[in-house]
């Protein structure tokens, strides 16, 4: 009797969401000891999790509403209650319930996050090489990256790069600026010999100053969405600007 392999191929993705889950539940104990850096570290490696199953998914053809709806409970425990209670614990206990509201405030996000993706999923409204709003694992990483970073570097005083950070990145989760998904980004492509230089750089600052460096780039990642949307909108003035001018004429 032939055995059905297809049952076991479903497992595969739920276990990778299994361990995003566990990354996430590890990194609160983590933080409930006072092991900030261990903690971001999990809540990273969650986020290689998260990017596993989904592909593994893809590529199994085994993508089901079940691992969705189990992914974003997942992503609820590691990406958002997960960094919330890190900075809550690392720079903002002693400030009573302005420490509680603002972490309280990123944690609320990040579900209404995951939850208006998957009514975009659902509806085939969410463009494939852009996400709506940042991507919650990218807000929790970016959260993670600073603890880590703090460690390495003493910080003695997180709570004043934790406040507006907290908050921003919470609220960018449930804007409407665009950032790429990179679903679509294709290594057999031409691409200008500018960004090899720049990857080439980027890879020589990771060897240097991981620490420093996987920081950075998310924040790049992060402030880049504003920035375009910011670029965009004087863009698109100036252009009605002169076509208006040009119509006087």
């Amino acid at each position: 009797m032939k055995r059905d392999r297809h049952a076991y191929i479903l497992i595969l993705p739920s276990l990778f969401t299994t361990a995003n889950l566990f990354c996430g539940y590890y990194s609160i104990l983590r933080s409930i000891h006072g092991d900030f850096a261990f903690a971001g570290l999990l809540i990273m490696a969650a986020g290689i999790c998260d990017t596993l199953d989904g592909r593994v998914a893809r590529m199994t053809k085994t993508q089901t509403r079940f691992g969705m709806e189990y992914d974003s409970i997942a992503d609820v425990v590691s990406f958002g209650m997960a960094p919330a209670l890190l900075g809550y614990l690392w720079g903002l206990k002693d400030y009573g319930r302005a420490g509680v509201a603002v972490c309280f405030l990123y944690a609320a996000c990040g579900a209404l996050r995951l939850a208006r993706f998957n009514t975009l999923a659902a509806s085939a409204d969410q463009p494939r090489s852009y996400f709506v709003g940042l991507p919650s694992p990218a807000a929790a990483i970016s959260i993670s990256s600073l603890a880590i970073a703090g460690a390495d570097l003493g910080w003695t005083q997180p709570e004043w790069v934790l406040f507006p950070c907290l908050v921003g990145l919470g609220l960018l989760m449930v804007s409407n600026i665009r950032y790429r998904s990179f679903k679509d980004f294709d290594v057999r492509h031409r691409r200008r010999f500018f960004l090899l230089v720049f990857l080439i750089v980027g890879l020589a600052f990771v060897i240097l100053k991981p620490e420093v460096a996987v920081l950075a780039i998310l924040f790049y990642y992060v402030l880049w969405g504003p920035v375009r949307e910011v670029s965009g909108y004087f863009n698109r003035r100036l252009e009605r600007r002169n076509q208006s001018a040009l119509e006087r004429e």
